[in-house]
């Protein structure tokens, strides 16, 4: 049976492949962006099966307006992908709080309200998912990236809880955790931080270099990231956590195996904390 999607911030990159590789099988499609106007050839294109609308899930209100019409089209949703949000580099000590705050607001704040508009449709089918696109920086913390690891590793720590919460009803929660493809995320998706301390040249300051050396050069192919994701949708028991690509299995294998080495060297001092007997 065809799936109804709603996926955010369709205009590029992964969400507007996974928005072609949705259609293209024959699912139908609520496809959101702030600029509504770079998805027409998605509904022109698809005029019984797409819908598009513009969001700006910072918006009060707007997440409500993109699941009602998801409702009134299609009359169900079975699949919510949380994909809108950007980037920001820069050392933690480089930012200002104007330059922070709105990436919080899209990437966490955004995502959690659709989250909530979405969920009392997505109980009705009795077998949705929710798509939260985090980053191989949701991993790991990673120098020069130090607020937008903080916003991925807070849509992390909520799908790990939600994933809890809503399995009753049938939902199970996806984590996708891309590493680098070759989108045009190190272009227009991320924000560069105004100040730049040269103290921190060897450390944050490398990935300002990072991002103008391989913008357009990432070796991962998109369309088979969306391919892996739409077969874990697809799968009668999704996994909680999906790391896409050879970048971000290396980053969560490597993860696991420092926190392991720093649990077991102080296991011993560290559990012997409780109120003697």
């Amino acid at each position: 049976m065809p799936k109804t999607w709603l996926i955010t911030g369709c205009s590029t990159g992964l969400g507007r492949t996974l928005a072609e590789a949705v259609l293209a099988r024959g699912d139908t499609l609520v496809a959101t962006a702030r600029d509504v106007g770079a998805l027409s050839d998605l509904r022109d294109g698809y005029p019984e099966m797409a819908r598009t609308v513009a969001l700006d899930v910072t918006k009060p209100g707007a997440a409500a307006e993109a699941v009602t019409l998801a409702e009134q089209a299609f009359g169900r949703l079975d699949v919510l992908v949380n994909n809108a949000g950007y980037g920001l580099v820069g050392a933690v000590e480089e930012a200002d709080p104007d330059e922070y705050r709105p990436m919080f607001e899209t990437n966490v704040f955004g995502l959690i309200e659709m989250t909530r508009a979405a969920l009392p449709l997505l109980r009705k089918t009795g077998s949705g998912r929710i798509v939260n696109i985090s980053s191989g920086a949701g991993i790991v913390g990673l120098a020069g990236q130090g607020y937008y690891c903080a916003t991925k590793f807070a849509v992390e720590g909520l799908s790990e809880a939600l994933a809890q919460e809503v399995a009753p009803f049938g939902i199970a929660v996806i984590i996708a955790e891309p590493g680098p493809f070759r989108t045009d995320f190190l272009g227009r998706s991320i924000a560069m931080a105004k100040t730049e301390l040269p103290i921190y040249a060897d450390t944050a300051g490398k990935f300002r270099t990072f991002k103008t050396v391989n913008d357009g050069k990432q070796p991962g192919d998109p369309k088979k990231a969306m391919a892996v994701l739409l077969a874990a949708v697809d799968a009668a028991k999704p996994p909680l956590h999906l790391p896409l690509g050879p970048r971000a299995h290396a980053l969560a294998r490597n993860k696991l195996a420092a926190f392991t080495a720093d649990i077991d060297a102080w296991e011993k001092v560290s559990i012997a904390t409780d109120f003697d007997a």
